[in-house]
């Protein structure tokens, strides 16, 4: 074991006993770790001082033997995180008077600073895993990390499991090997297996190389749900109706972040609280969509406290260090406990103080959902996130950017990538599919010169056939594939943010809309632009494509304990434990290993409810199959709808066996068919396919837009689907459109073991347990807003029937 007491540089030493701080054991331990040689994972709490445990190896060698050349590489999901941890980490370097460059390269940094980063790196750099793929990329990669001795993962929970986690892992095997005695290191808050990061984060997948160091848990957040001044809702799922007590948050902390799982609901609730902000407190509003420039002012405002509330999305769930922030509040329910937890930790970023949070839950179902996280929280219960074989479409793009650095062997290749562990399995075979795909763009393709993108050499390597790939690869390299955007502007240039193009379709000259925290009336709309003038007339709130976050399973496992455990139910409020005692009267309450299945007739339809509890994408997706297979039946559907614990089928004629409409051949026969038939296939090709590096996004001095992009990869999709089935890039949008779109593992788990624990039973009207899911029938094509007090009524009404006990 290293040893834990070794002394710091006095520099070091004499800035800690300055400002009356001891180093914390996890930091020391990160030191002891560094100078035995040791790769390291240390998993500790925000406000624990993660950062700057991860950087005090570097602080202390720079200090102790001073070079020039590039010496740590830091890597963070986001380009704010960068930008936030190079003001954090400048204070204590000028502080210390060290003569120690540190600097950002992201998408945003200019390009004259960048050639310069690559001729003259700084001994610190900040980065993202695009752009690090992008350094890469250069001829002069090779010198520029020669010297490298870290390279530090921020936030390792965030991409580690996903496809920028697979082209980070890549690209640290291509690190390896120019600088073989780097050691990796990573920081997270929330791990629920920590074993799992140590084997994706070590070379060769070798976890027991890498140490694990835990930092001291913080006290105990606290955390409340905000009960509204009626009752909990039957249905919504976004705490709309707590405005005014939210307001009341506001105005008696210092600083609060309002957390909304959707950008859509992030503009809604941005605009109620206005409504109810009669103090007129300064609030801002930050989500993806935004103008780059709109979300570095609210977030410069946010650090120089400027600002009592922000409403935010996933965009600030992660490491934005705000020390002002004494309140979080989460409007709707959480999905998760490491997500609450995350968010719970941009408040109070002190070790011995309490974080304070808030959860609003939209309705019944939420109220349980809420109650189960904060148990999930209490009892130290992760989430834990499934690793899955790296993505071919990610291995493509890295291939190509090795290839434009410097000719490559294949054998030699082969090996680096497969020390990279989502690889690790990768079988030559495979991998010589995927050079002829990039060397001529498969059989059905290869007539085009324009696909051509690798050459063989006679001495066998492989390189790039045209200089115009090795610009074409870079202009377009990247992992993210947002869905079609259009700029919202107004005439005079200045432009507000994105929305998609799909919401822009139903725009027309004249319409509203809420965006940006303002109410803009549609002036006009181009190709690229959605031209609009600000207004005071009511408006409705943008769409975003994409899926839901899904409901964790451990979250769904604990809610149905719920139902099997009436000497809990003491702890919820009357109205929520009311519902349940009526249903358990009326129908029945599942047991956790049981699915309940409803049939019952309602207002001339006969409706089929399954409690199933796999999230709204498995939700939506089995919904989709089922009803066809009711068809096929001749039980003539009417259509489904969806929640995260529930979904509803209605039809003409009454469903008498269940069980034979769950039956597991339904992802065998319907899936394939209807996955082929449908758009899914079609957008998981487009991602795979400019991810991989056979459709451009832009050429040098113009971009493509969505929709030419959309043709592009329908277009060749068409043709590979009829002259190569088997194309490489199929192959890819397959486990794309199963694995990520559709929660098909969760559905296929449901699917198996449906027919031995269904719990079937007939009703002669609807029950309490279906009136949230029966309420959303019709809702999801209505404008959001509009429809909320027809809504609130027709619950209500249902309510009534379910709840009479006769």
């Amino acid at each position: 074991m290293p040893d834990h007491d070794t002394p710091l540089p006095p520099a070091l030493a004499d800035w800690f006993a300055e400002r009356g701080w001891q180093p914390r054991r996890h930091q020391l331990a990160m030191l002891a770790e560094a100078r035995a040689g040791h790769h390291a994972l240390l998993v500790a709490a925000t406000g624990a001082g993660k950062t700057l445990a991860g950087f005090l190896p570097t602080l202390a060698e720079l200090i102790e033997r001073p070079s020039d050349g590039l010496h740590t590489l830091y890597v963070s999901p986001l380009k704010a995180l960068a930008v936030d941890i190079q003001r954090n980490l400048m204070t204590p370097v000028d502080e210390m008077g060290l003569d120690i460059r540190i600097e950002t390269r992201t998408g945003d940094t200019p390009s004259d600073r960048k050639a310069r980063q690559r001729a003259r790196p700084p001994q610190i750099l900040l980065t993202t895993p695009e752009s690090l793929s992008l350094l890469l990329s250069y001829p002069d990669a090779f010198t520029m990390f020669a010297g490298l001795r870290t390279i530090v993962v921020d936030e390792v929970h965030a991409f580690a499991s996903g496809k920028r986690g697979d082209l980070l892992a890549l690209s640290m095997a291509r690190l390896q090997r120019i600088a073989p005695e780097c050691r990796r290191v990573a920081l997270s808050a929330t791990l629920a297996d920590p074993d799992d990061y140590r084997a994706w984060l070590a070379p060769d997948g070798d976890k027991q190389a890498v140490s694990l160091v835990i930092g001291d848990p913080g006290v105990d957040p606290e955390i409340d749900i905000l009960l509204p001044e009626d009752k909990v809702p039957w249905a919504g799922h976004s705490g709309r109706y707590a405005a005014r007590q939210v307001m009341a948050e506001i105005e008696t902390h210092r600083t609060t972040i309002v957390f909304c799982n959707t950008r859509s609901l992030a503009e809604l609730i941005f605009q109620d609280l206005w409504k109810e902000n009669t103090l007129q407190l300064p609030i801002g509003i930050h989500h993806g969509s935004l103008e780059k420039e709109a979300r570095r002012k609210v977030e410069g405002a946010m650090a120089a406290g400027r600002l009592r509330a922000l409403v935010a999305t996933a965009s600030l769930d992660l490491g934005v260090d705000w020390g002002d922030v004494d309140c979080v509040i989460q409007m709707g329910a959480p999905k998760g406990s490491s997500r609450l937890l995350q968010r719970i930790g941009r408040s109070n970023h002190r070790l011995d103080e309490p974080s304070e949070a808030i959860l609003v839950p939209g309705n019944r179902f939420e109220y349980l959902e809420a109650r189960a996280a904060i148990d999930a929280v209490r009892a130290g219960e992760l989430d834990a996130e499934p690793f899955r074989p790296g993505a071919l479409d990610v291995l493509a793009q890295h291939v190509m950017a090795c290839a434009c650095a410097a000719p490559f062997d294949e054998a030699a290749l082969l090996d680096e990538v497969r020390s990279a562990l989502p690889y690790a399995a990768l079988d030559a075979e495979t991998f010589a599919r995927l050079l002829g795909f990039i060397c001529d763009g498969g059989y059905a393709l290869r007539a085009y010169d324009r696909f051509k993108r690798l050459t063989r050499d006679a001495d066998g390597h492989w390189r790039v056939s045209h200089p115009k790939f090795v610009a074409q690869h870079r202009l377009n390299a990247g992992i993210i594939v947002e869905a079609t955007m259009l700029k919202v502007r107004f005439r005079n240039g200045r432009t507000l943010g994105k929305v998609e193009e799909a919401f822009a379709a139903t725009l027309a000259h004249g319409d509203t809309f809420f965006f940006a925290g303002m109410s803009l009336e549609v002036e006009k709309i181009d190709t690229e632009d959605l031209i609009v003038r600000a207004t005071a007339r009511p408006a409705r709130i943008p769409t975003y494509g994409g899926a839901r976050m899904p409901l964790t399973t451990h979250l769904a496992d604990r809610v149905r304990g719920f139902f099997a455990a009436p000497e809990q139910w003491h702890r919820f409020p009357g109205d929520v434990r009311e519902w349940l005692e009526i249903q358990a009267r009326r129908s029945a309450l599942p047991r956790p290993d049981q699915l309940l299945v409803e049939t019952f007739p309602h207002e001339g339809r006969h409706y089929m409810v399954a409690y199933s509890f796999e999230g709204w994408n498995a939700h939506q997706s089995l919904g989709m199959l089922i009803t066809r297979r009711m068809e096929t039946r001749g039980l003539k559907p009417l259509g489904f709808v969806a929640s995260d614990y529930a979904l509803a089928c209605y039809s003409l004629d009454p469903v008498d066996d269940p069980a034979a409409l769950f039956s597991p051949d339904i992802l065998e026969h319907e899936f394939v068919e209807w996955v082929q038939q449908s758009h899914l296939l079609k957008r998981a090709f487009r991602e795979v396919a400019v991810i991989g590096g056979l459709v451009e996004r832009q050429h040098p001095g113009k971009r493509k837009t969505g929709k030419q992009v959309t043709f592009s990869t329908d277009l060749i999709y068409d043709v590979l689907r009829r002259y190569e089935p088997g194309h490489i890039l199929l192959e890819a949008a397959w486990a794309d459109a199963r694995a990520r779109m559709t929660d098909i593992g969760r559905l296929a788990d449901l699917l198996d073991r449906a027919e031995e624990t269904m719990l079937h039973v007939t009703l002669p009207r609807v029950s309490p347990l279906a009136v949230p899911v029966l309420v959303l029938i019709g809702r999801e094509r209505v404008a959001t807003g509009l429809a909320d007090d027809a809504l609130l009524m027709e619950a209500e009404t249902l309510a009534q029937a379910a709840m009479r006990i006769d």
